[in-house]
């Protein structure tokens, strides 16, 4: 006997892949939604598959048909996907959603829109709880937008019980933005050195998928409408990282630590990198949920690190991973500055 029908939404994505054979496995009946309508090789053969664009008119009400006893949504953003999926309420048993830690803002406001400004980078409390107060909904960021998300899926709660799941920093095989990367493709550079500002103890909580999936398997099973904190276990420091990741791939790294924030040459940038802590309260998914971590982040890195060197070897990091193009540009790999950043820490020592 199956636990009840499963629709997930954008199943072939980085969280979807692992969802999809979570839920197979604790006895749902899946059907894998995305644009292209493909499966993964790990999924059981059960697994139903529906190519769909969510943003075509009509479209995942069409699909839907008599409904879903809940509807994983890895892919909802703003006021127009909370609306589709209030408005198909009747055909949705329960629902859960992605959602994203940066939709918290520190009590002076400052938020992760908000760090290039003076005196912008936010001060958290550690860890950060649910209850914190997030950004003003609206459609200018990723965060505006999903706090819009969030409230709007909340306010239907009577009719829809919708989870919401604000994730860390999302590691794992078939990321579009793995800040693993930084390190990685460094050792297979060559480079033997490298600079981390803050004297490396910058620390971004990560979230494996492994451990979203679970999340999600068992927010499936308990419906309701609240919001959640996702993290792994651990929130390791950006040294410690550097340092696992040495180990992985068998290479030695030197770490220069600069004391404080990075400069205009981007030396010392990594995508972990930040003032101050950002780590994510987990004991409202244990009380409500039950919640276990199935894996951490050290435990799963050699497998993230395997990927990466994978698809390093396929070719260009720019062409492999756009997204981390898009988003930090090619400095990120700029060795010439930190050259002459750390001929000038010589001269000095």
């Amino acid at each position: 006997m199956t636990k009840g029908n499963a629709w997930v939404l954008g199943a072939t994505g980085q969280i979807g892949r692992v969802a999809v054979r979570a839920l197979v496995e604790d006895g749902w009946e899946v059907t894998a939604v995305s644009r292209g309508g493909g499966r993964d090789d790990r999924w059981d053969g059960a697994v139903r598959t529906v190519a769909l664009d969510r943003n075509e008119e009509g479209a995942l009400a069409a699909a839907l048909g008599d409904g879903c006893d809940v509807l994983v949504d890895m892919v909802a953003y703003g006021a127009d996907h909370a609306g589709q999926l209030t408005g198909l309420a009747d055909r949705i048993g329960s629902a859960v959603v992605i959602s994203s830690g940066a939709v918290y803002e520190d009590d002076r406001g400052r938020n992760f829109d908000t760090q290039e400004e003076p005196d912008g980078s936010p001060c958290y409390p550690v860890p950060i709880p649910e209850s914190q107060r997030t950004v003003e909904p609206g459609d200018a960021t990723y965060g505006t937008r999903k706090v819009r998300l969030e409230r709007d899926l909340l306010a239907a709660g009577e009719t829809l019980p919708v989870t919401l799941l604000r994730a860390g920093a999302i590691h794992g095989p078939y990321c579009r933005t793995p800040r693993e990367l930084y390190f990685v493709k460094r050792l297979l550079d060559g480079r033997t050195r490298r600079v981390l500002a803050f004297d490396g103890r910058s620390r971004f909580h990560p979230v494996h998928v492994s451990n979203l999936a679970e999340l999600i398997r068992l927010a499936a099973l308990r419906p309701g409408s609240r919001v959640l904190n996702a993290g792994d276990p651990q929130a390791p420091t950006v040294a410690e990282i550097g340092a696992a990741i040495d180990a992985v791939l068998d290479r030695s790294t030197e770490t220069v630590l600069m004391a404080g924030a990075p400069g205009e040459d981007f030396v010392g940038v990594t995508p972990w990198t930040s003032p101050h802590p950002i780590v994510y309260d987990m004991t409202a998914a244990e009380r409500e949920l039950g919640y276990r971590p199935v894996t951490d982040y050290m435990e799963t890195l050699p497998e993230t690190v395997e990927w990466l060197a994978a698809r390093l070897a396929e070719g260009d990091w720019t062409e492999m991973f756009p997204a981390m193009l898009r988003n930090y540009g090619r400095k990120l790999f700029d060795y010439a500055p930190e050259d002459a950043w750390l001929e000038a820490y010589d001269r000095k020592a």
